[in-house]
């Protein structure tokens, strides 16, 4: 194999994983609200081994409101087989992507139609259609989507934008690099897509300094955390809640629905490929 060739498939391992943990933040999501549970099968997870080669960000997620209920930012699931179904879903969905998107980094241009942020229209137009029935099927099942309401277009939305965000964001400034740790500083877990948490929301930079909560030294301290744990404190926790009460590492560590969170999430252990 010549090197452009390994290059290559590097990227897309280190891609499939980055895609894989938005699969699986985004399955938990769907599954830790209210609505979705009710709806949800009690059918049994496909556990299936992808025939797939490949393997397979950054802060500020969109405003998130303080949960009214904490408990509920966390499933009842067993987190190995939500693990194991999210492993399938993500290579399926994964390997039916063009290159151009598996292959995809901050220096990539890409064509017209696939223009970044992707929107719903070139998700149906584009990827959607290459996607191999089960797909539909094995969401529509598991309660993830609920035609006509929702579809697979929807749900891969937030998903690639995700994906996308997190595979093109250039490599963060010297200050701000990942520590000599490779471990996610929540949950502990290691072998992970780090991203970088602001443990200060940049959205509310302006007001933290206005109203001297902090002074502008601490505004860009971050803490690396792996997808699922930058997803649920930012569904959990809103960002002026963020700044205000929640912006150390260890005071995040001190809540009592992050010790269940974190317990709860280090029981997934993704498999080796």
């Amino acid at each position: 194999m010549h090197d452009g060739d390994d290059a290559n498939q590097s990227r897309q391992d280190e891609n499939y994983q980055a895609f894989r943990d938005c699969v699986f933040s985004a399955i938990i999501e769907k599954l830790s609200t209210p609505k979705v549970t009710k709806k949800k099968s009690t059918a049994k997870i496909r556990r299936k081994s992808a025939s797939s080669s490949a393997k397979a960000t950054q802060d500020d997620q969109p405003n998130a409101t303080t949960a009214t209920n904490t408990a509920s930012s966390i499933p009842t699931d067993d987190p190995a087989d939500l693990a194991d179904f999210a492993e399938y879903l993500a290579s399926e969905i994964f390997t039916s992507l063009p290159s151009c998107l598996r292959n995809l980094d901050h220096t990539t241009a890409l064509p017209d139609h696939f223009a970044l942020p992707l929107t719903t229209h070139q998700i149906e137009a584009h990827i959607s259609p290459h996607l191999p029935p089960s797909t539909a099927q094995n969401l529509s099942a598991y309660g993830l989507v609920q035609p006509p309401a929702t579809d697979t277009t929807t749900f891969l939305h937030p998903i690639l934008t995700a994906y996308t965000s997190t595979v093109t964001t250039p490599p963060p400034p010297p200050s701000q690099t990942r520590p000599e740790t490779n471990e996610c500083e929540l949950c502990a877990r290691t072998h992970l897509p780090l991203t970088y948490h602001h443990l200060i929301p940049r959205s509310v930079h302006a007001k933290a300094l206005k109203r001297g909560w902090h002074d502008e030294a601490a505004l860009n301290s971050v803490a690396w955390l792996c997808r699922a744990c930058h997803s649920w404190v930012h569904r959990t926790i809103g960002n002026e809640e963020l700044a205000k009460e929640w912006f150390t590492v260890e005071r995040l560590q001190s809540r009592e629905d992050c010790e269940r969170w974190v317990k709860w999430v280090g029981g997934v252990r993704w498999k080796k490929r």
